[in-house]
């Protein structure tokens, strides 16, 4: 077989490469699938990564305290606890991991303490104590409520297991932070006035009418016979 023909077949080869190519290149661009815009679920206790500071909590409603406390699971709040030990120790005296050790927590100052462990500027400019409304706050989603933390734990989405957790931390010292009174039940709002000029309820007792009129004197009894 001369040059020619091994010529030929090299070119045959080539092109049929070429072509495959192509075909491989156009067939990604026409069905490439978008990736979703959000993830379809979050799992608790996850590193959330990505681009930019977390995105803000929408707003809730605060537990009240003096209630929650008192009745919270502190077994089960012992249970969550078992997923800050990748980066925190627990008990009174232990060692700094990624994140300080956080013994007797609650009602302590933020950025302070804890055996020298190096804060972010971001905690340290929070400035404040750990308070339960706080810490409560701070669960759900670090890197949303203080933006910069060095914590990169996803949060806890359910509150019952961040007021359990909390119920936990505060019986984990030497001295338990106090529970607040609970809040008064707030008082009924007043029944709005009906407006000007609202005709009263059907069987309503009708307004009193006008002051009746005296009643005509009696015309004088005749006379009597005399």
């Amino acid at each position: 077989m001369d040059s020619f023909e091994w010529n030929k077949i090299a070119g045959a080869v080539l092109g049929t490469l070429v072509f495959a190519f192509v075909i491989k290149t156009a067939a990604e661009i026409v069905y490439e699938a978008e990736e979703p815009a959000k993830p379809g679920y979050v799992v608790e206790g996850v590193v959330e990564t990505g681009p930019g500071p977390a995105a803000p909590a929408a707003a809730e409603t605060m537990p009240d305290w003096g209630t929650v406390l008192a009745s919270a699971d502190i077994a089960k709040g012992k249970d969550v606890s078992g997923r800050c030990l990748q980066c925190h120790t627990l008990e009174k005296g232990g060692a700094n991991k990624i994140g300080p050790n956080i013994y007797a927590v609650v009602d302590e100052s933020k950025g302070e303490g804890r055996n020298g462990f190096a804060f972010s500027a971001a905690m340290k400019a929070k400035g404040g104590t750990w308070s339960y409304d706080e810490l409560y706050h701070f669960l759900r989603s670090p890197g949303a409520y203080i933006s910069g933390t060095k914590m990169s734990f996803a949060g806890l989405r359910n509150s019952q297991d961040r007021i359990n957790l909390i119920a936990f931390l505060r019986t984990n010292a030497d001295t338990q932070a106090p529970i607040p009174a609970p809040k008064p039940a707030e008082a009924a709002a007043p029944a709005a006035a009906p407006a000007e000029g609202a005709k009263p309820a059907e069987g309503a007792a009708a307004a009193p009418a006008e002051a009746a009129k005296p009643a005509e004197a009696a015309p004088a009894a005749a006379p009597a016979a005399n």
